[in-house]
């Protein structure tokens, strides 16, 4: 499949700072936990929500760290940038386990500062002060599944 096709058959219409601010919380987890990206996520204007395999239950420490951290990202005002590279070269640099098989020819990479690197093809803003203030509403983590969701809103 073509880039323009790929990204044609595929355009995500997440609000912007939403967006990002879900790529910030996915690197501040993956740094803080070790766990991979989120495997489900719901991203939406007024608030979103994402689920991470972990297998405990974070403190309320824990939470106040995730925040406090994706806060300290955006507040860096770090720019966004996107670059296209070939799937070879992608895989050197992002994690692209959640692609669809189909996505084997030119990807779109998005770069937040030095701070996260991953294929999206959604909307994003040029520079993390454009986001707001990220705000955790609530989590819950299920034992049995050992999944932890979590609520936010930006301010």
């Amino acid at each position: 499949m073509e880039q323009h096709e790929l990204l044609n058959t595929h355009n995500k219409q997440e609000h912007p700072p939403m967006h990002t601010a879900e790529h910030i919380l996915n690197a501040t987890m993956v740094k803080m936990f070790g766990c991979k990206r989120s495997h489900n996520a719901h991203i939406e204007r007024k608030k979103s929500k994402c689920d991470y395999f972990l297998p405990y239950s974070p403190t309320s420490e824990d939470m106040e760290t995730i925040e406090k951290r994706v806060n300290e990202v955006i507040e860096s005002h770090l720019p966004v940038t996107t670059e296209l590279l070939s799937h070879e070269e992608a895989k050197r640099i992002a994690d692209l386990s959640k692609l669809p098989q189909q996505a084997n020819g030119i990807l779109r990479i998005v770069h937040i500062g030095h701070y996260d690197t991953c294929a999206c093809i959604g909307e994003h803003v040029q520079n993390t002060s454009e986001i707001g203030a990220f705000k955790i509403i609530s989590h819950d983590y299920n034992n049995d599944t050992h999944i932890l969701r979590l609520r936010f809103k930006l301010l």
